[in-house]
Parts: structure tokens; C-alpha cells; sequence
């Protein structure tokens, strides 16, 4: 057994493809399978089942995959304690972001990583907050970014910026002409929400306190959930009602859109946004690199810390 093995069991348990294992490897697909097949005759067990279309991992395979990822990511800390002593930030950091950030934080990011010549190279991934907690834990990402906080046991995270809930208000809607918006007064029946699986659809419905009227007899009748704050901008704009939307969104709208905007009454309400790496992760001069460009691609006036009392929960 070697560390090369392990190397190609991981590359096709994320593929699930020899051929596409074998590329991401850069080695040809009898050489990966050659090899993955010693490793099982010396283990005398089936790590994959080559029946299955895409391949799959066998009971045992499974469990074999996921100590692999655990030796990996071990064997690579040698090095990387190294580096971080001799206060080298360079290399590759794999980042995963979540949707209702990465349209636009990403575009900012990269030009900043251009600009300063960085000798890190950063392989993003957009991903939803489950997966990307999940990919972090296994070792295929190495941090991502998105908003909490977590307090998840197994996750450092370290803020890196608060944006500002605003409502997006359609013409059509009974709460238009007001400057603020009193979320005792909107209609939750006209609450357009992004799909379950966002993070962010959780931090809506705390703030308009979506479950608590549900409870008290008003159903919220959503008809329409989107996978994307955009389209549901537009759901707003063809139709009454509102959504609530993040800050860095509402910056990128048209000035004919920000006439929709509003803030609310009474009410401060903000998300935190993070840096999340494993609690074994040892790169600190890597994290304090990726931090700091993420940083200098948002406004100033997000960073403040004293935002963080305004910080609605997950």
C-alpha cells in the first residue's frame, strides 16, 4: 500500500469514473486501474464495484475511502507545517462558496488575486452550505466560504464580513410606499423564498418570522421557490410581493431596481459571512492569504465587527 494508491481510490470515489479518475491523475486509465487492483489483492477485498454505472465503493470500500481521505490529508499536514513555519503562502487552495455569494464575490476576488500577482492558485467551487461542510470534512475542499455561524464541532470559522438584509418591494405590493418596511405588516403569503436547501432561506424566515405565524394559524402560501435571488427578483417584479435579499446583491442592482429597495423598521439585520476551514487545518499563513484577499474584494463599511450583534441565525 501506498500513498499513490490512495491517491487514485480517492480520484475515482469522486469521479465515480476510471477514465476521468485517471485524467484528473494525470496517468493513463490501465495504469490507475492496475493499480487500484493491486491495492485490493493486497487487502484481499473489493474497494469498487465495477458492475455499477457510475462505479460505486463497496460496503467495505467505503470505509476504506474514507480513512484513505483522513491518511492523505495527514501525510499532506508534514508539508504544510513546513511551509506555514517558513511563512510561505503559495500553492493551490481548493474554496467552495455558496450561491448567494459567489455571483458576487467571486468576480471581485479574482480580479484582486490578479492584481496582486499571488502565488497561490485558488480552485473555486460553488456549492451549497451542506455539501460544502461535507466536501471540507472529507478533504476534497480545503475551505469555503458562507454564512453563520455554524458552530459546528469539527469547523474553524473566522468572520470575514457582514452585509445587510434589505426587502425587495414590487410597485404592486400594499407596503410600497413606505420608506421602512414593518414586517408585522407584510402579508407572508407574499414572501417569495429561495429553496430549502440555502442557508440563507433560513435566515429569511427567522426574520420575518415566517414558522411563528405559521404556527399561530397564517399558512405562508409559498407559491413559487428559486433557486437564485435573481430570479426571484424577477418573480417580484412581474407580480406583487416582496423578497428579502443580501447586501452585495442589492449593490449590483440597476439604479431603476434600487428604487425597490427598502430597510426595515426597527430592525438591523445582517449575515455574517465566514472563512471556514477543519479544525486540523494547519496553514495559517495560507488561511491569513485567502482571508485577506476576500477582504480587500468587499467594501470597507461590511467589515465592521460591530455588526456582528445584528446577526440574524441560521
Amino acid at each position: 500500500m501506498n500513498i499513490q494508491q490512495l491517491e487514485y481510490v480517492i480520484a475515482v470515489d469522486n469521479f465515480r469514473h476510471f477514465a476521468k479518475a485517471a485524467e484528473m491523475c494525470f496517468v493513463t486509465q490501465p495504469t490507475l486501474s492496475m493499480m487500484i487492483q493491486k491495492l485490493e489483492e493486497e487487502l484481499d477485498v473489493k474497494i469498487f464495484d465495477r458492475t455499477k454505472h457510475p462505479v460505486e465503493p463497496t460496503s467495505v470500500g467505503k470505509q476504506i475511502i474514507a480513512q484513505a481521505r483522513i491518511s492523505l490529508r495527514y501525510f499532506k499536514q508534514i508539508k504544510e507545517v513546513v511551509e506555514n513555519e517558513q511563512n510561505m503562502a503559495k500553492g493551490t487552495f481548493k474554496l467552495g462558496i455558496i450561491p448567494t455569494i459567489a455571483p458576487y464575490l467571486v468576480p471581485a476576488l479574482l480580479n484582486k488575486q490578479h492584481a496582486t500577482g499571488s502565488d497561490i492558485e485558488l480552485i473555486l467551487k460553488e456549492c451549497t452550505t451542506g455539501k460544502l461542510i461535507e466536501d471540507i470534512q472529507r478533504g476534497v475542499l480545503d475551505g469555503g466560504v458562507l454564512a453563520g455561524p455554524l458552530n459546528h464541532p469539527h469547523l474553524v470559522e473566522m468572520p470575514l464580513y457582514y452585509e445587510k438584509f434589505y426587502a425587495y418591494v414590487s410597485p404592486c405590493d400594499a407596503v410600497f410606499n413606505e420608506k421602512e418596511i414593518d414586517l408585522d405588516r407584510v402579508d407572508i403569503q407574499n414572501v417569495w423564498l429561495l429553496e430549502n436547501e440555502h442557508c440563507l432561506r433560513g435566515q429569511i424566515e427567522r426574520l420575518c418570522q415566517l414558522k411563528k405565524k405559521s404556527l399561530s394559524g397564517t399558512s405562508p402560501m409559498i407559491k413559487y421557490e428559486s433557486g437564485s435571488i435573481e430570479t426571484l427578483i424577477n418573480v417580484v417584479d412581474y407580480n406583487d410581493g416582496i423578497t428579502i435579499i443580501p447586501e452585495m446583491h442589492a449593490m449590483g442592482l440597476c439604479e431603476e431596481k434600487q428604487e425597490n429597495l427598502r430597510t426595515f423598521k426597527n430592525i438591523t439585520a445582517v449575515r455574517e459571512v465566514s472563512l471556514v476551514v477543519s479544525t486540523d487545518y494547519v496553514r495559517k499563513t495560507m488561511i491569513n492569504a485567502i482571508s485577506g484577499m476576500i477582504r480587500n474584494s468587499v467594501p470597507k463599511s461590511m467589515q465592521n465587527p460591530e455588526l456582528k450583534k445584528f446577526v440574524v441565525d441560521l
